[in-house]
């Protein structure tokens, strides 16, 4: 399949063989061959979301494996802190926080989502901006970081208001 605006391939998901063969209606998005809805609808997937969970594909987000070289997860997270407002340090280990790479007069670059696995720092961040954003954490942290794009990997989203106790139940 080709993007509709610059003729070049669209990527695939690891999932993207489920999407299809629980009959997605794929349409590009991002780079990306993605579904956009299933047979039940938007307004349906959308109202059970808000009512009860729904899941979501979003492994087209880059993930960013930022380990310190000195093995510590408190020195990546101290680097992580020269490129981001937020106070990484803080983030306890299974935690996540919202942060944002800002630039040097404090202008936001992009939104990203940090998570402290306990021994690295675990990033995700917007599809559109992965390379740059790589570029970005390579530019200022290669001193102190290992910068370790995760390709290939799934990523899932459950979100919704009983989305705690349906991850629970498994």
């Amino acid at each position: 399949m080709l993007a509709r605006d610059d003729k070049s391939p669209l990527k695939r998901t690891v999932l993207h063989a489920l999407h299809v063969g629980r009959g997605g209606k794929m349409v590009a998005f991002a780079g990306y061959d993605m579904p956009v809805q299933y047979a039940a609808g938007v307004l349906r997937e959308h109202l059970h979301t808000r009512k009860a969970a729904g899941l979501f594909d979003v492994s087209h987000m880059g993930q960013i494996a930022l380990r310190a070289k000195s093995g510590k997860v408190e020195d990546a997270a101290l680097a992580l802190e020269r490129l981001v407002p937020q106070d990484i340090l803080a983030i306890a280990p299974g935690r996540q926080r919202y942060a944002q790479f800002t630039n040097e007069e404090g202008g936001i670059l992009d939104d990203l989502m940090v998570a402290n696995f306990g021994d690295h720092l675990f990033l995700v961040v917007n599809a559109a901006c992965k390379a740059e954003d790589e570029a970005h954490l390579r530019a200022h942290l290669s001193d102190v970081c290992v910068i370790e794009p995760l390709a290939d990997r799934a990523l899932i989203a459950l979100q919704g208001p009983k989305a705690e106790s349906a991850l629970a139940r498994l």
